[in-house]
């Protein structure tokens, strides 16, 4: 079963990933465009919390923000 969450909590827990995970958001992006071919949010949830050892709330959050910004075309802004 998927869990989508709120609003609030998923702008909390972006805003945690690069402290929590060494890597900026387009990192992630990056890594979701050379990972495997998955049709899924939820296999790509997966493959990302099990590939990169992170915990499935953050796995989801990265997975969930990639579809929401490729559907609507936002770019993710690279830190320097």
């Amino acid at each position: 079963m998927s869990v989508t969450h709120s609003p609030e909590i998923h702008a909390q827990l972006l805003d945690r990933i690069p402290s929590v995970t060494g890597r900026e958001l387009h990192e992630w992006f990056d890594t979701l465009d050379r990972g495997p071919s998955l049709s899924r949010c939820s296999e790509r949830t997966t493959w990302l919390a099990d590939e990169h050892n992170l915990s499935h709330g953050y796995a989801q959050a990265i997975v969930q923000e990639y579809v929401r910004r490729r559907r609507n075309r936002t770019p993710v802004p690279r830190q320097r």
